[in-house]
């Protein structure tokens, strides 16, 4: 089956923390793919006297997990040590956050570059990264390659990250004038992303920077001010489960689990539980961030639920479910 196990892999990694007003949980499951090549940061509380800001990040890898390691165990140092990240005094600036963040990607792109070639055998894998840096004051969206973002304000998707597919017009544009091509949506026939951290082979047209190139290590960064009475909570996934669920209703999934359970980390192994279902083929990660007015426990809602299963289990127990 080429890339693919007989049967999926369905132990989960998970992990769950809380601080700064917000509480995550996090899940994510190799599936039916031979290896598993996602990797993801969660952190509350950063350097430099940030203390009351934190920071989530889903890597997605593709043609091996060196790229997606190492940018779980480094980007966020690249962004907050590089000049343009720091204010001069004080908390940074929207402007700096920005400018800080863009500069971070570029500068850990250019590192891991120089490893590869120092190793000789150069890597040839790279990784998507979807990722959120929240402020007292402000979100930040991160997003570089087809990993996704969305936030839940006032029971409704109010923003989600766009995918950098290679079809693009904006992104074909470039990469046609680094002299490559289009070919079945995919960057010379072959790469389904056109921004991705890594992925050297396709970063080596001369005098081209490196923004410049087919496949871009830019990130695209939204600043959102954050509404303390309306955001409910934030999603960060890789395409495997964006394959297989929609915005909304993800959206939706999660804000009715929420009534019926607080444990977050739950919640996000039933929303890979129910992609694997779905059919996705891929590895699977979510990070869950809840702000303080994220869905509550509802009484009615867990009745609900309660009522459901014992529909359910009666019906399994009469037999209505048994295969003709």
């Amino acid at each position: 089956m080429g890339a693919f196990l007989d049967k999926p892999k369905m132990e989960k990694h998970n992990a769950q923390g809380q601080g700064n007003g917000l509480r995550y949980g996090l899940s994510s499951m190799q599936g039916w793919r031979v290896e598993m090549e996602d990797a993801h940061t969660a952190v509350i509380g950063l350097p430099n006297g940030l203390d009351g800001w934190s920071f989530f990040a889903v890597y997605d890898g593709h043609a091996g997990s060196q790229v997606a390691k190492y940018c779980c165990e480094h980007l966020l140092d690249h962004i907050t040590s590089n000049q343009d990240f720091k204010g001069p005094d004080g908390p940074p600036s929207v402007e700096s956050v920005k400018s800080g963040i863009r500069t971070g990607f570029l500068q850990i792109d250019e590192h891991m570059r120089v490893i590869s070639e120092k190793k000789h055998g150069a890597d040839r894998s790279g990784s998507t990264a979807v990722g959120v840096m929240i402020s007292p004051q402000h979100t930040y969206f991160i997003n570089c390659g087809d990993s996704r973002g969305l936030l839940c304000r006032n029971r409704k998707v109010h923003f989600f990250t766009q995918d950098h597919k290679p079809s693009n017009p904006l992104e074909k544009e470039r990469i046609q004038n680094a002299g490559g091509s289009v070919m079945i949506q995919r960057v010379n026939g072959s790469l389904a992303v056109s921004r991705a951290l890594g992925d050297f082979d396709y970063k080596c047209v001369h005098g081209k920077g490196p923004t410049e190139q087919l496949v871009s290590p830019e990130p695209e960064v939204y600043e959102i001010e954050r509404s303390e009475e309306d955001d409910q909570f934030i999603i960060l996934a890789c395409d495997g489960i964006w394959d297989v669920m929609g915005n909304e209703e993800l959206c939706d999934f999660v804000r009715s689990r929420l009534e019926v359970t607080d444990d977050l980390e739950k919640v996000c192994n039933e929303i890979v539980d129910t992609c694997l279902y779905k059919g996705s083929r891929d590895n699977m990660s979510v990070i869950l961030i809840c702000f303080p007015n994220a869905p509550k426990v509802s009484p009615e809602a867990v009745k609900r639920e309660a009522e459901l299963d014992k529909y359910l289990e009666s019906r399994v127990e009469g037999g209505s479910f048994k295969k003709k």
